[in-house]
């Protein structure tokens, strides 16, 4: 009956469209204090990204900041991104967590499938959704990406002058880990024959009409895995951050989703960001040299690093004794 309700309000009404989020699915508690909405909105690609809108329970005829947040890189907006965007709403803010393209519940085919190019426009593609939105003061919008939605968030703000205040939390530089490996362990000619297998293996895709998939984290750990491995199972494949529509908690993306981005360089211009950028990483993350190479390249005095003592990756998706979350409010509170 929903599916139903919802087509014919978007074939009288058209656009956007909104929906009580009533089912909590999420991987964290329900805040009395902030509204939630389902909400659809397209990208300058068509694609129809779907997400949940957190209003904070207040009374104000104010038109309130806004922030769009999305990553991390394989996970969906029920897991750390709503988080961020429910406790962030519960502070003020009208919050939008949207799932990219081609994940979740977002459309798009083929699925599990990632582009440096689009998943950058989904961002923008928030910001025009909360740009219309009658609550939200237009400018003042900020985007918040978390591990490789970081960088998309910094390629954002580099092209989208409506982002007034951008936060990147424990960031991956996705071109760099595709193309070099971690820690950039991979030489030109390593560089050459994964380009070989890769593009063999669209050979074989198209021959088979499907795609195979990459490696994912393992169903259980055999105590032979390094430590970043451990801790992201310990988030994606427990009670912990779990959720059946996560790539990374169960399913792969597909192999040749890597091509995109290993011949692309997606923090190219972002040394032209003129707004404000606060970068947040762990001290014990392995990710750590991502943010702190991506920061040298910032220009001006509004650019900002903050390193969390004791943190590793993914202590920053969702423990709340080591989110900054008071330094992410003053930090928008400043620049929205």
């Amino acid at each position: 009956m929903k599916k139903i309700l919802v087509l014919l309000l978007t074939l009288i009404f058209g656009g956007n469209i909104m929906l009580e989020a009533k089912d909590w699915d999420k991987t964290f508690p329900e805040n009395e204090n902030v509204t939630i909405k389902k909400v659809t909105f397209k990208n300058r690609f068509g694609i129809e990204l779907s997400g949940d809108l957190y209003t904070p329970k207040i009374k104000t005829k104010e038109k309130l900041p806004a922030i769009a947040i999305s990553g991390p890189f394989g996970a969906v907006k029920e897991q750390a991104s709503g988080l961020y965007a429910q406790t962030l709403a519960q502070r003020g803010f009208i919050t939008l967590a949207f799932d990219p393209s081609f994940t979740g519940e977002s459309k798009g085919t083929p699925r599990d499938v990632a582009s440096p190019d689009i998943n950058t426009e989904d961002f923008s593609a928030a910001v025009d959704f909360l740009s219309n939105d009658k609550s939200v003061d237009k400018d003042r919008i900020g985007i918040l990406g978390i591990c490789g939605f970081g960088g998309f968030a910094l390629n954002a703000a580099s092209i989208d002058t409506r982002i007034k205040a951008t936060i990147t939390s424990t960031m991956y530089d996705m071109n760099r880990v595709n193309a070099y490996g971690y820690f950039d362990s991979m030489k030109e000619e390593d560089r050459y024959k994964l380009k070989q297998e890769l593009n063999n293996q669209r050979t074989l895709d198209y021959k088979s009409n499907s795609y195979k998939k990459a490696q994912g984290l393992p169903d259980k750990l055999t105590g032979k895995e390094e430590q970043f491995i451990v801790d992201y199972w310990n988030y994606y494949k427990t009670n912990r951050g779990f959720h059946p529509r996560s790539i990374n908690s169960n399913g792969n993306w597909n192999l040749t989703s890597s091509l995109s981005f290993i011949n692309s360089l997606l923090l190219s211009y972002s040394q032209e960001i003129k707004s404000a950028v606060l970068m947040i990483h762990g001290d014990k993350a392995h990710s750590k040299y991502f943010s702190l190479d991506a920061y040298k390249k910032l220009k001006g005095d509004n650019k900002e690093l903050l390193i969390i003592e004791g943190a590793n990756h993914t202590d920053l998706y969702d423990n709340l004794e080591k989110i900054p979350f008071d330094r992410i409010v003053e930090f928008y509170n400043k620049n929205l």
